[in-house]
């Protein structure tokens, strides 16, 4: 092949890049492509922000190889079709994606390369096994997660592919410029870039055989901090979760549960917005002041109020905090857990659809989880993951002065406290 493209969506990196790396292998030359959609952009200004720093490091990594990143604004399929025309493209290599959108968008575009006699092809990459490549018998995917993972675990894994050495692009293409920086919402939100995730990543390996005791911990903060980066595929699931090393550990366990939502959102793309469970018993509540306090963090239950701050500062949130402060909106304040989906899908620099709205059912009783009435008690949590109280003093200095774990309780409200008393449903 002369001529391929390669349109780039959430795989915005170069190493174990299989589209990519297929297209540097098998064509003359190479034509990396990035379209940024309308229909996407000021969903989430913490995310656009993210974006634009990856594919600004995206775009060095790609001149440091002898090509370039080229930037088309409008309906990725059309653009990309256009300069294919423009390039004498023979091909189109893209990463295959799991929402409803990405599908949609793959639909139109195999449509279009067929009318222009294009060839595409679908690549992995996104997850560490692809969505539809582990199925139960009888199946189309697994609904409990646990005969995933054991079917996950024990099965085979792609090779990862070899960084291209080179990337030769063709002459005389407009490159287009890169958006202004987008202010964003979180003033400590991370930077994007695949060079930023793969830093990350080494220094997290130094620490992983802590992970198991400490990753629960909301003052440690000792996640990995890696899944802004695996959203937008600035390092390659398959590689960290090779680097990581035992399949049966609890981070490897992890990366597990994301590949685990993703093939549920293959399979059921209403996940956002539909109960995945279809006996689910849906009677939600309509309170505009709890939800607003529940953004904000001011519903007077410290840990819950610790993590939605946490959010807004930073477009992230621990773990543990994303447990409790769900499990909050939709068991203790009986709100509708798609309220919950927004508001996050709006902060956090990971947000994406298989994930965050798995991971919304599954608290909420209306997903994957096979004991759907399961509830975290907000303050028995905060006594167990923040003994000490730190994770919430660290967040609400309202609350710095009072000692140890009595922090938690909700009898050390009064008026002398510039924080309001917990709110209730």
């Amino acid at each position: 092949m002369r001529t391929a493209i390669v349109l780039f969506t959430r795989d915005l990196r170069v190493h174990d890049q299989p589209a990519l790396a297929a297209a540097c292998a098998n064509a003359e030359r190479v034509v990396p492509l990035f379209v940024l959609d309308p229909a996407l952009a000021g969903r989430s200004p913490n995310r656009d922000r993210f974006l634009v720093q990856s594919l600004a490091d995206l775009r060095e990594s790609l001149r440091g190889r002898g090509g370039d990143l080229i930037l088309r604004h409008g309906d990725p399929v059309a653009e990309t079709i256009r300069l294919a025309g423009e390039t004498g493209a023979e091909g189109i290599a893209v990463s295959a994606d799991v929402s409803r959108y990405a599908r949609r968008r793959e639909i139109r575009l195999r449509a279009e390369a067929d009318r222009h006699r294009l060839s595409l092809r679908l690549f992995p990459g996104l997850t560490v096994v692809d969505p539809g490549a582990v199925t139960p018998a009888g199946g189309d995917h697994y609904k409990v997660f646990t005969p995933y993972f054991r079917a996950w675990s024990t099965g085979e894994w792609r090779a990862e592919v070899a960084t291209p050495r080179s990337v030769p692009l063709p002459s005389g293409i407009a490159v287009g410029r890169l958006p202004a920086l987008p202010a964003g919402e979180s003033p400590h939100a991370a930077a994007g870039g695949e060079t930023a995730g793969r830093r990350l990543l080494r220094g997290w390996l130094g620490g992983i055989d802590r992970y198991d005791d400490i990753h629960d911990d909301l003052a440690a903060d000792a996640t990995s901090r890696l899944s802004p980066y695996l959203r937008f595929g600035c390092v390659s699931p398959l590689a960290v979760a090779r680097a990581a090393g035992d399949r049966a550990g609890p981070f490897v366990r992890q990366l597990c549960w994301r590949d685990f939502h993703h093939q549920v959102a293959y399979a059921f793309p209403d996940l956002s917005t539909v109960a995945y469970r279809p006996t689910a018993t849906e009677e939600w509540r309509y309170d505009a002041d709890a939800l607003a306090a529940w953004q904000e963090g001011r519903t007077g239950v410290p840990v819950v109020d610790a993590g939605m701050r946490q959010l807004r500062a930073e477009g992230w949130m621990h773990n543990r905090a994303r447990l409790i402060t769900a499990g909050f909106l939709t068991k203790q304040l009986g709100l509708d857990w798609r309220r919950g989906v927004e508001w996050f899908h709006r902060w956090l620099l990971d947000g994406d659809v298989a994930n965050n709205s798995g991971n919304w059912q599954w608290v909420a009783g209306t997903g994957n989880d096979t004991k759907p009435y399961r509830r975290f008690n907000p303050v028995r949590q905060a006594h167990r993951f923040d003994p000490a109280g730190d994770y919430v003093r660290r967040w609400i200095p309202e609350l710095e002065s009072i000692p140890d774990g009595s922090i938690h309780e909700p009898w050390l409200r009064n008026e002398t406290l510039p924080y309001p008393p917990p709110i209730s449903a």
